[in-house]
């Protein structure tokens, strides 16, 4: 018996679950994988990771007592409505993290998929595609802070443990994540149901109608963050007038919620 378990819905659902004691990548081995011929809904977890990485190519810190899992899945939806697929695996993992019972207003996703807590960071996603023959392989990485999170970073981290005030093993929070992406993916329906998935996203939105900064690398936004629009994008109230962002860093100027 593996150390993390399927929820019985995506067992149901046919998802299938392997456990890796140490790995470079998750993300890099479900491409592994799929290059190799596997259907997908494989979910690969990992105990460590030595290459971890989260968005940018930025290193994502994966000591042991964390969650480290990427989802595999072949041609989910179509091209053009893949990047919805990041939204949807942020509101599985709030969804998730929700079935803990954590008290009120203790976390929010920040835009596009980071969940905070008091504006401090405990997991992160990374969606990466690849064409592989005639089928397009998309891994969903997820990274948790279950039982500790990295120190001396540009931004403050916290993890499951200190929002819940007890011990949370990455088993805990895995089992309802594999159901809620069950759950959210029938919902999204290959693209046909994100307004669904964007309604329940603003719901957890952090920072929803009050100030934030947005970092785009190449230039930098501030104004008021007042929705998502229909493709995920940002919708930035500002000088200029409503701005809309397709990719950047978001600085909050308050608590997460």
């Amino acid at each position: 018996m593996t150390p993390v378990q399927l929820d019985d819905l995506a067992e149901r659902d046919d998802f299938r679950l392997e456990w890796l004691d140490t790995i470079g990548s998750t993300n890099d081995e479900a491409m592994l994988r799929a290059t190799a011929g596997d259907p997908g809904r494989l979910w690969l977890v990992a105990a460590e990771q030595t290459g971890g990485r989260g968005r940018r190519g930025r290193p994502w810190s994966s000591p042991p007592g964390n969650l480290y899992a990427s989802l595999l899945l072949i041609d989910p939806a179509p091209m053009a409505r893949l990047a919805e697929l990041g939204f949807v695996a942020g509101v599985a993992i709030a969804s998730a993290v929700g079935s803990l019972d954590p008290p009120a207003g203790a976390f929010a996703i920040k835009w596009p998929n980071d969940l905070v807590s008091g504006g401090a960071k405990f997991t992160g996603l990374l969606l990466e595609t690849r064409p592989i023959g005639e089928r397009l392989a998309v891994a969903v990485g997820f990274g948790v802070n279950c039982r500790s999170h990295p120190e001396n970073l540009a931004y403050p981290t916290t993890d499951l443990s200190a929002i819940l005030a007890r011990d949370v093993e990455p088993a805990e929070i895995f089992a309802p994540l594999s159901k809620s992406v069950a759950q959210f993916l029938q919902v999204w329906d290959r693209g046909d149901g994100f307004a669904r998935i964007r309604e329940t996203w603003l719901g957890f939105a952090a920072g929803l109608g009050k100030p934030v900064r947005v970092d785009m690398g190449t230039r930098v936004h501030e104004g008021l963050f007042e929705s998502i629009d229909m493709q995920g994008r940002l919708v930035l109230r500002s000088d200029e007038g409503l701005v809309r962002i397709e990719a950047g860093d978001v600085f909050l100027r308050a608590s997460a919620k």
